[in-house]
């Protein structure tokens, strides 16, 4: 007996085929039929007449910071409102494991692993914490250079020794061995920046025993790209591993028009044989810890003309202005506005926005084959977030694929499916065929857009009737269920029991 029948719906399946019309059916939490529904209803059963709207699989970000937005906002409304099922979390070389409770993780991170609570240690004490809060959607994890070298070296800018390697090794193994899907690293950030090529090499070899991925923050992502997407093949491919590219742009002005030269290395990289895939998010900024992007000794005027404050606990009354205008408000230059805000208590947790990015670029990336999409939405609900927190994947359907045609409607929806299911280890998610689990969207290709800005940036997208996680309904026309069937999951093993 069937709990769901979508009947004569139209249908895109996630393999990146053409539309077509169809029922389909939900049993206990997965797939049962799809095409003809023979099978009956059960007595609490939902049959949904879909009236023109497409029905295709849950939507994956590839790249997620909400190891601990699953503790502080379970209903994790900001992604379900954009159709998303699943999560990549743990990117940029920040993973809420490996933990030490007695130490405080959210500092070592600046604030991007704010939320997390528990006393656990491992992948396996994190997936059990968070199952207990009930979350809304699933969730895959990365483990994390940044956490794993301060958990061990503290804010050394020394090579680790021998001892110190060995450590950092073990912790990396462990979270593969219970279910991450790979290592990441984030070179830009302390402490990764302190890290050599070696280090982090040897570090992504125990990836591959795995066969599981290299996610890169690469070390420069404006004048020396090219460099670091060089150093980020090397590192792959000395390890043996699959190399991910994450978020993937030319930062600065300077630099616009780079993506395509990058893109050509990949590309040849690719016909040389080596795995390599990537992401990107449809925006024009970026966002991040603000402190990370400026030397206070030096403080560049340039890049602090296009910065916005997203969250800044120090001075709240900042959050969502230009730093140009607070500068001028308050008759003081750029340089002193810049140090007085990270010299703050708790400024180093500022979290900003900063507009670095070429429109053609995105475009560029978007057309690229097998391009994924990426939120790199950072979970801190208080302030002015960058709306890519709330509006990534609408305005990719929306935008890019309706308006501006960059890539036709069933290859973004495979993107964002079945390619990023296949390239994270989502076992049986990403596809709508029998027996697969039940997480799907129900939209409607003509309505769905973005409604988040930079002003409204917590605002929920239109457009999307129906979000299903795990076989249960999470989302109904705008109202979120709080069923909370998220699930966590392991590396090509499917869901984790605790």
């Amino acid at each position: 007996m069937n709990d769901l029948i979508f009947r004569q719906v139209r249908i895109l399946d996630g393999s990146g085929g053409p539309e077509w019309v169809g029922d389909v059916s939900v049993s206990d939490g997965r797939i049962n039929e799809v095409g003809t529904v023979r099978d009956g209803l059960a007595p609490q059963g939902r049959e949904i007449v879909a009236k023109g709207a497409v029905l295709c699989p849950g939507l994956i970000d590839t790249h997620a910071h909400d190891d601990g937005a699953f503790f502080r906002h379970p209903g994790m409304e900001f992604k379900l409102s954009q159709g998303v099922t699943t999560v990549v979390s743990g990117n940029c070389g920040f993973s809420a494991i490996p933990a030490d409770p007695s130490k405080d993780s959210v500092a070592a991170s600046g604030g991007i692993l704010a939320g997390l609570e528990g006393e656990f240690t491992d992948l396996n004490g994190y997936y059990a914490a968070a199952l207990a809060r009930n979350p809304a959607i699933n969730n895959m994890m990365l483990v994390g250079h940044n956490t794993v070298r301060s958990l061990v070296m503290g804010e050394s800018k020394q090579a680790p020794n021998d001892v110190q390697m060995r450590e950092m090794q073990a912790h990396v193994t462990r979270a593969l061995e219970q279910g991450a899907c790979g290592f990441s690293s984030g070179l830009i950030y302390r402490p990764g920046r302190y890290s050599d090529t070696d280090e982090v090499t040897e570090l992504a070899k125990m990836a591959a025993p795995f066969d599981a991925l290299y996610t890169t923050h690469m070390r420069n992502e404006g004048d020396k790209l090219l460099e670091a997407v060089e150093e980020s093949l090397q590192i792959a491919r000395d390890s043996g591993v699959h190399l991910h590219i994450s978020h993937h742009k030319a930062a600065g002005k300077g630099n616009w028009g780079k993506v395509q030269q990058s893109l050509n290395r990949v590309d040849e990289a690719l016909r040389q044989g080596q795995p390599v895939t990537l992401d990107v998010y449809p925006y024009t900024a970026g966002s991040g810890r603000m402190i990370e992007y400026f030397n206070l000794d030096r403080v560049s005027e340039d890049l602090a003309e296009v910065v916005r404050i997203a969250s800044c606990k120090a001075f709240r009354e900042y959050e969502g202005r230009m730093l140009v205008d607070i500068a001028a408000e308050e008759n003081i230059s750029l340089t002193d506005l810049v140090i007085k805000i990270l010299t703050a208590p708790f400024g180093d947790r500022t979290l900003c926005i900063h507009f670095i990015i070429d429109e053609a670029d995105v475009e560029t990336n978007l057309a690229h084959a097998d391009m994924m999409v990426g939120s790199d939405g950072i979970p801190d609900l208080r302030g002015k977030p960058h709306p890519r927190l709330f509006g990534t994947f609408p305005k990719v359907l929306g935008y890019y694929v309706r308006e501006r045609g960059v890539l036709s409607l069933a290859e973004a929806v495979r993107r964002m499916t079945s390619l990023s299911a296949k390239t994270f280890g989502l076992s049986q998610r990403g596809e709508i065929k029998p027996g697969y689990y039940a997480d799907l969207m129900l939209f409607r290709p003509d309505d769905i857009v973005d409604q988040a800005t930079y002003d409204e940036p917590k605002t929920e997208a239109a457009g999307i009737d129906m979000v299903v996680v795990n076989g249960q309904i999470a989302l109904e026309a705008g109202q979120h269920s709080g069923v909370g069937s998220g699930q966590m999951l392991q590396f090509r093993k499917g869901a984790f029991r605790s």
